[in-house]
């Protein structure tokens, strides 16, 4: 359903309904008249002046608080330190996303969803302001000077709050004028600071681990230690008369033992001694090894092809005629999100027989979706009330809101009354994830007589995360093919022969979802080592090879890549001779809107691998905040890199053997030298930075390696093909 109003409707007041619909999915939004408390509904100015960008995608780190009080700051002419910021509630029919409509946070699509939106209803409310003042002041609307909240002739001047009630009716005039870019002063400004740090420094900033109700207990989950178990019984005697124990109860859908507590610490402590028994029926009880075997046999004969026009049959026939033909084996393993935050949700009752959820809500419309179905209880009383989260890197976007449901379970086994604080620890985070897929990828590769490739057959083996969920007829088409687990394949941006892909689902009970930059994780990482073998056989430099691949003029993601790739090359001086034992790797890949180059230098001692140094370039579009731009790159670098060197998720007899970070140990400082981040200009909008820069950082390690010691790993995490890193 799409949503219409008029302008002015849109910006109407305080005593003011509002007719506003959603999107229908799954039981969908109840179109409904809804009573706004602000100027806007993403701009509140209260009659004081005051300020306040209502922010509808939640913040995880990643710098949305900033990035949207920048564009409302630019086309206000107002200082970032002028405006308050606050998270939207939970109404999709106003801040969902522009394009699908639910209210959630995830693609990297924060900006690029809302960079027009959020300065177009700035630049409406400073035309309404002026030509409130221009009426007043009996004046010409170009006469009146805008500055940081002030409205001003020669001799007259006004805050913006003296004349929003004359402001509001007026109709706007449609479009209003935006800001040219040679206009702006903060909109790509590298010296606008993060609007949040000083309140996370100071710890005022309020997480979800923050939130304290009056009467709260605190609760821990017991749940099977195999992926799909369902709970048979269980025995609390032991915990009986424990300091701060109060009670336990079974989960309404026999996922679990819910313990209730005075602190997290009495929880968890009772938890311990909880004695339970689990069916196993339908769990998850294969190991890694066996799960890897059966991912590898469904190589062999695909259970869907990409593209009909050409199979892998087709690529088979042509690879006999080949000069010369080379074949690799990719495997990318289970990962977990390992947000620094630990799941948390707290739940209290509402007087409207509803409830609220406090947390860092990153899907607001799938929460409430999910909690209605599981409650049987109207979406409109679900209310939920977003603060800042800890992290997330997907987790905390569960398409099927895995521990909101929990946390409302836990609430309503108890009394339905008192409110619940539900707080997952790094275990049960780490063996309860939603795991990035396991991916296993073959490749045949078929080169003429000069080294240039003429096909290739490619295969893949994933677990798609939306067949078998709510949105798997938006996501999976009438072939049964889900386009999200091989982003980055089918649509290459390199003027390469079209690959046969034949793709194969493998499923399990184990829960998978996203993961920062979902399947172009283990996509890039195959692609990018694969045009490495090709220059290998071409007898190219890797470099040299890539940019021969991208010289359509005509073609502008062709040359976006080129240009970052150049970039990325210059700043690391690639044509300089390294060191003897020293090796580079380069890996480029778009995702998300985004073109990333990376360059990564490693050196060798006594058989140990140092990550010396990486230069990465970003062409991104417009940069709307770059110092928030180098942060994002370098933390999905990390991220990227710290993934796979050691990280790695595996099963015995269906349960995971890595429960905290010493056997899950994220990158940490010592692993890697400097990491250089250059930005290139562009005057395309802006795209996505949260994730884009994790792609190439698998692949250009690996690439590195192969230079420096001829060793070609195309496993992951590294560590599998014997490399040891210092």
């Amino acid at each position: 359903m799409t949503v219409k109003s008029s302008r002015r409707s849109f910006l109407k007041g305080t005593a003011t309904l509002m007719l506003v619909a959603g999107f229908d999915i799954s039981g969908g939004f109840a179109v409904a008249a809804k009573r706004t408390e602000a100027f806007t509904p993403f701009i509140q100015v209260s009659v004081d002046g005051n300020i306040t960008v209502v922010v509808k995608h939640f913040e995880c780190g990643q710098g949305t608080v900033t990035g949207l009080t920048t564009l409302v700051a630019e086309e206000l002419d107002v200082s970032l330190e002028a405006i308050k910021a606050e998270f939207a509630p939970a109404d999709a029919a106003i801040y969902g996303h522009t394009v699908h409509r639910l209210q959630l946070t995830g693609g990297s699509t924060s900006m690029s969803n809302s960079f027009l939106q959020y300065r177009d209803a700035a630049a409406t409310v400073r035309q309404l302001l002026v030509r409130s003042a221009a009426s007043r002041w009996n004046c010409s609307e170009a006469d009146i000077q805008v500055q940081n909240g002030l409205l001003s002739t020669n001799d007259q001047q006004g805050h913006f709050g003296e004349f929003i009630s004359d402001a509001l009716k007026l109709d706007p005039h449609s479009p209003p004028k935006l800001k040219a870019r040679k206009e702006f002063r903060y909109i790509g400004n590298p010296e606008v600071a993060r609007k949040d740090s000083s309140t996370k420094v100071d710890g005022t900033a309020i997480f979800g681990m923050d939130v304290r109700l009056p009467g709260m207990l605190y609760a821990a989950v017991l749940r099977s230690p195999k992926a799909g178990g369902k709970l048979k019984d269980f025995d609390a005697s032991d915990v009986e008369g424990m300091a701060g124990f109060v009670t336990a109860q079974p989960l309404l859908d026999g996922s679990g033992v819910v313990v209730y507590a005075q602190t997290t610490w009495d929880a968890f402590s009772a938890r311990q001694k909880i004695q339970a028994t689990w069916d196993f029926t339908n769990a998850e009880q294969r190991s890694s090894t066996e799960i890897e075997a059966l991912h590898r046999k469904m190589l062999q004969i695909p259970q869907h092809q990409v593209f009909e026009d050409y199979t892998t049959s087709d690529a088979s026939k042509d690879l006999g005629n080949a000069s010369k033909i080379v074949d690799l084996q990719f495997f990318a393993p289970y990962l977990a999100q390992a947000p620094m935050e630990p799941l948390n949700v707290t739940i209290e009752p509402t007087s409207n027989g509803g409830l609220r959820i406090h947390e860092g809500c990153q899907s607001p419309s799938l929460v409430q979706m999910a909690v209605s179905k599981a409650l049987k209880l109207d979406q409109e009383k679900i209310e939920i009330s977003t603060v800042y989260a800890g992290g997330s890197f997907g987790r905390r976007g569960a398409l099927t809101a895995d521990y909101h449901v929990e946390a409302v379970l836990a609430f309503i086994a108890l009394d339905g009354q008192t409110p619940v604080k539900v707080v997952w620890s790094r275990e049960d985070d780490l063996s309860g994830a939603d795991y990035r897929p396991i991916a296993a990828t073959s490749v045949r590769l078929g080169f003429n007589d000069t080294g240039d490739l003429n096909t290739w057959d490619l295969r893949l083996t994933t677990q798609s995360n939306f067949i078998g969920s709510p949105f798997e007829k938006y996501m999976v088409n009438e072939r049964g093919i889900d386009a999200s687990t091989f982003y980055g394949l089918a649509e290459t941006t390199y003027a390469l022969p079209k690959p046969a892909i034949g793709l194969s689902y493998w499923n399990s009970s184990l829960k998978t979802g996203a993961w920062r930059s979902v399947a172009h994780s283990y996509t890039a990482h195959a692609l990018e080592i694969i045009v490495d073998v090709m220059a290998q056989t071409a007898g190219q430099d890797p470099l040299a090879y890539r940019l021969s691949l991208l010289t359509d003029t005509s073609n502008l993601d062709q040359q976006r890549l080129a240009n970052v790739i150049k970039l990325a090359a210059k700043q690391a001086d690639w044509e300089k001779p390294l060191p003897k034992g020293w090796g580079r790797g380069v890996a480029a890949h778009k995702s998300f809107g985004t073109f990333v180059a990376e360059i990564v230098e490693v050196s060798t001692d006594n058989g140990q691998i140092k990550i010396e140094r990486v230069v990465a370039a970003v062409d991104c579009g417009l940069a709307v905040n770059p110092d928030i731009i180098v942060a994002q790159m370098e933390g999905a670098i990390g991220y990227g890199i710290g993934a796979a060197m050691r990280n790695q998720v595996t099963l015995k007899n269906g349960e995971v053997e890595q429960n905290n970070f010493p056997d899950y140990e994220p990158l940490r400082i010592g692993d890697i030298g400097n990491i250089e981040i250059h930005i290139a200009p562009s005057e395309e909008p802006p795209t996505g930075i949260g994730e884009p820069g994790t792609p190439p950082a698998a692949p250009a390690l690996a690439n590195a390696i192969f230079n420096a010691t001829g060793q070609r790993a195309t496993r992951l995490p590294l560590t599998a093909n014997g490399i040891v890193f210092a």
